[in-house]
């Protein structure tokens, strides 16, 4: 799920860079917020994983 959000992130950062060439500024602004929403969700889902292996590794400590 991390690699899908980073793919939609840099797709709305190169359709952003592209509608700032075409001085199209209102969807160059939409398109970089949603990219940057993406890519915090794909720092969450990274987030959690990592999250969830500590805890693994926390009850395999506390069950010896």
């Amino acid at each position: 799920m991390k690699t899908f959000w980073i793919i939609v992130a840099a797709l709305c950062g190169a359709t952003a860079l592209v509608t700032t060439v075409q001085q199209n500024y209102e969807n160059a602004f939409l398109a970089a917020a949603i990219g940057a929403v993406a890519w915090f969700l794909s720092c969450r889902v990274q987030l959690r994983e990592k999250l969830r292996s500590m805890d693994d590794r926390d009850e395999e400590d506390t069950n010896l």
